[in-house]
């Protein structure tokens, strides 16, 4: 995320392992589903807890145990790895995988083995109370609205509403004969009967959820579990509204086309649907998908990645500032017009990955999640209260990762994004703000274990992770998932069954901070080729890397593109096929190939590149015969080598 550029990452030395063999879709144990079944959970501060992590564990009645506090058979039996297979644990955890690997984390084995007792309780948790895990990330299909027999039943988590109703274009907006009723976990909900066979609700109508806090005040929001909204283009500054969307049989887009299998090594365009036109306007996800994507299929890429899918009403913000986690961007089109986007994608044996946004969300009220916070306890909201659920820098609201239906929401909105888009896995945005309670703000990491295992991690937002990973991989066990860490925590690209968090990847954002520092402080005549080739190198044994020169972070935020940085303005007035190239020009190209191919061939077992970085006049070669095709009523010509064969 944008937020990280200003941060310091610090790999480890080492090489990686290869990754697994491809499988198909899987769903959950059953379709059963337990509504919020959790006995209330009081707070107690365990000393030996707090002095490891300075963190207050929880106690559960029904089950008189304490996070923290399970037997080696419970672990045995609820831990495993990607690929579902049962790990051998001690009856005290003893053994935990990732210190053969790392023999230095040894001092730090109290705090893996505690991560790993709070992760083995909460899914141990959620087995006895959902069923599973899989079933408990079916949030979706209870939460927000949904088709039942006869009717359409809608349900919303706000614990600290008074009254509440259901309002929208249907019922013209007066909600006085469609109040909802709140049952013992704060869970609201009601029934609208079918009118004479049809739905009540029409689909693509406006609906908002209504209701009154504690100083009698009524306010709307948008659902949270909202699955398209939308704003008036007719009304400035407007705010969205969420939209009921059900569409027919005949409107709703069939997949056609298989995942395709998951690519030993990741070749990875980083893209943003809405700026991918060559026009001055937002494109469409249709229209990316049949101009786009074939060009970059054609230049040899396996993998897709899109950023600002999720709805998010600051388009600024490069979709980092979520409002409806369950929605499509409606700036680029329609979700079905998304599957038709990830379909034909599937078609040119291209995976899909989404640049998905846990780490934080939008603090707007009236149309973002953060509406449903009017003052209430942490363990009643979505987020922490006074400064841990704020994050200075980004303007945002920080989840509280231990509460119940938070994670019933963000695991629900993975599986979400997966089964019902066809996604082929994630990259987690801003993992180093969830990892530690400083959110790696003025930390300059330095590689020190200290930093990454002490009172300052955040011990549920890793749970939260372990917890993620296992559940992407369990219902697609080829899924690819990495993490955007600036820090370099030792154990984030390995299996949680070892007592890591289990990414498959980490983004090896050490690469491009070094390319930036050497093109902005050192003539390329100085440049070490031992220092350049260390820095890329340098990253932790068996834990895999995706590579790159320059993401989002460097094109978009702050800074110049390598492009630039090495030519800059003589790209607008020396790129003319009927001039000879200067020094400069001739110089950049050539240097801009080799940082990329020297990138991609020592920075991991994973590339990446950002849409429009791969823009370079191919050779000299080239623009002598294109000399001969331009018009003699054009003065000049610019080239682009769209897809990055350098």
């Amino acid at each position: 995320m944008y937020g990280s550029a200003g941060l310091f990452s610090t790999p480890l030395l080492g090489s990686s392992s290869t990754p697994s063999s491809r499988n198909h879709f899987k769903t959950g144990s059953g379709n059963k589903y337990c509504l919020a079944k959790q006995k209330p959970i009081r707070v107690s501060c365990d000393p030996w807890s707090q002095k490891l992590l300075g963190h207050c564990t929880f106690h559960c009645p029904s089950t008189n145990s304490t996070y923290g506090k399970v037997n080696g058979s419970a672990i045995s039996a609820l831990i495993t790895d990607d690929n579902s297979a049962m790990a051998t644990m001690g009856e005290d955890t003893e053994h935990i995988g990732i210190l053969d690997t790392d023999p230095g984390l040894e001092p730090f084995k109290d705090h893996f083995r505690y991560r790993m007792r709070r992760y083995v309780e909460q899914k141990e948790l959620i087995e006895k109370y959902e069923g599973s895990l899989e079933e408990f990330a079916q949030g979706y299909l209870k939460f927000g609205f949904n088709r039942e027999e006869g009717g359409i039943v809608y349900r919303e988590w706000a614990p600290a509403a008074q009254e509440a109703q259901v309002v929208g274009d249907f019922n013209g907006w007066d909600g006085s004969n469609h109040r909802m009723e709140k049952n013992q976990f704060g869970v609201w909900s009601i029934k609208i009967p079918d009118s004479e066979g049809n739905p009540a609700i029409p689909h693509n109508s406006r609906v908002k959820f209504r209701f009154k806090h504690g100083d009698g005040v009524w306010v709307d929001r948008i659902p949270a579990w909202i699955r398209y909204a939308t704003v008036d283009p007719t009304a400035f500054a407007a705010p969205y509204d969420g939209l009921y969307w059900d569409p027919p049989a005949s409107e709703r887009y069939q997949f056609k086309y298989p995942c395709p299998s998951k690519p030993n090594a990741p070749r990875i365009y980083e893209a943003h649907v809405g700026m991918s036109s060559s026009e001055p306007r937002v494109n469409s996800y249709r229209e990316f998908a049949d101009d786009i994507l074939p060009r970059i299929r054609a230049n040899n890429y396996n993998t897709v990645q899109l950023m600002a899918v999720m709805e998010h009403s600051y388009y600024a913000s490069f979709g980092y500032h979520v409002t409806n986690f369950f929605a499509v961007s409606s700036r680029s089109g329609t979700p079905e017009d998304l599957k038709y986007l990830i379909d034909k994608a599937h078609s040119l044996g291209l995976r899909v990955l989404m640049d998905v946004v846990h780490s934080h969300a939008s603090n707007n009220v009236t149309d973002g999640l953060n509406g449903f916070d009017v003052g209430q306890s942490s363990q009643d909201s979505y987020f922490h209260t006074g400064d841990r659920g704020y994050h200075k820098l980004w303007d945002s609201r920080l989840f509280n990762y231990a509460n119940w239906e938070v994670l019933r929401f963000l695991l629900s909105n993975l599986r979400w994004w997966l089964e019902e888009f066809k996604f082929d896995g994630f990259r987690f945005d801003g993992v180093t703000s969830m990892l530690y309670h400083h959110h790696g703000i003025n930390m300059p990491f330095t590689g020190n274990y200290n930093e990454y295992f002490s009172e300052a991690t955040d011990v549920d937002a890793v749970v939260y992770l372990m917890l993620a990973n296992c559940l992407i991989h369990s219902i697609f066990p080829d899924a690819t998932v990495s993490a955007e860490d600036v820090s370099g925590m030792p154990g984030l690209g390995r299996p949680v069954a070892e007592g890591g968090t289990g990414f498959d990847y980490r983004l090896a954002m050490a690469i491009p901070d070094k390319w930036i520092d050497y093109l902005k402080n050192k003539k390329d005549e100085e440049w070490s080729m031992k220092e350049i080739s260390s820095s890329l190198t340098n990253r932790r044994y068996a834990e895999k890397c995706i590579s790159y020169a320059e993401s989002h972070d460097q094109a978009l935020v702050g800074d110049k593109t390598i492009a630039f940085l090495l030519m800059d303005k003589e790209m607008y007035t020396g790129m003319s096929c009927l001039t000879d190239a200067s020094p400069t020009l001739d110089r950049g190209i050539s240097l801009h190939k080799m940082i990329h191919f020297i990138t991609m061939a020592l920075g991991g077992e994973g590339y990446l590149n950002f849409m429009g970085n791969e823009v370079t006049i191919q050779s000299r070669l080239q623009l002598n015969l294109a000399k001969l095709l331009v018009s003699p009523h054009t003065k000049t010509q610019i080239f682009y080598d769209i897809g990055g064969s350098h």
